[in-house]
């Protein structure tokens, strides 16, 4: 048995779902909306280079290091906001997100 295009593009499609399903369920815990995030990311990567394989071109590779970049910055600065949210106001609600407007 040869895994195919279609084998990928199946796990990609359920981590994809996961993820969006992790962002719609999970409205309170930031951590978990940041981790679906990088789910979603995850399966474009996987997306990306399944089509770049299956088509012999190198130029979805190099996509998929780009969003692994902006992936590992938005996990940076996201992560970044979580701490200094946290040390104002002692919890990481995201109901109380809108408290940092001004």
């Amino acid at each position: 048995m040869t895994i195919g295009l279609d084998h990928y593009l199946a796990v990609a499609a359920i981590l994809f779902t996961i993820g969006v399903f992790g962002i719609f369920v999970n409205r309170r815990n930031v951590i978990v909306i940041l981790m679906s995030i990088e789910l979603i990311l995850l399966a474009v990567n996987i997306n990306l280079v399944a089509f770049s394989t299956f088509l012999h071109d190198v130029v979805g590779q190099i996509f998929a290091l780009f969003v692994l970049t902006v992936a590992a910055a938005e996990a940076a600065v996201g992560l970044a906001i979580l701490v200094t949210f946290f040390r104002w106001r002692g919890d990481i609600a995201v109901d109380d997100a809108s408290m940092m407007k001004g």
